[in-house]
């Protein structure tokens, strides 16, 4: 199954919001599944390195994503929202290959068995 995950919020927003999608999403893609992980709006500060994890979070975000991407979740960012939102507006992504479109995530969700929003 390919299971696409939209995330769009702040990434320390004082939920465990995103923590929460990131979780599901690595637990699909170990149990084999096609995991796709498309950042827009506030949540591109997920794939900058310039984003600390907070003293009030134990876990870190940006590291965790990092990891499943090294691990082999697809991973795309709107390459609009870098110099449009987020804290951390106009910082690189940790990759200069997952800057993407919004033509690519048209893509992905046409491609993809179930899409999932954060």
């Amino acid at each position: 199954m390919k299971v696409l995950f939209i995330f769009n919020r702040q990434p320390y927003d004082g939920t465990d919001v995103t923590w929460n999608g990131l979780r599901l999403a690595k637990v699909l893609h170990e149990r084999g599944h096609e995991v796709r992980i498309f950042l827009m709006n506030d949540a591109v500060d997920l794939a900058r390195d310039c984003n600390k994890k907070p003293e009030n979070y134990d876990i870190d975000l940006v590291a965790m994503l990092k990891e499943m991407y090294e691990g082999g979740v697809k991973l795309k960012v709107c390459g609009t929202c870098q110099v449009r939102c987020g804290i951390f507006r106009n910082e690189p992504y940790f990759s200069p290959e997952i800057k993407a479109t919004m033509k690519d995530l048209a893509d992905w969700v046409e491609d993809s068995d179930k899409v999932l929003t954060f």
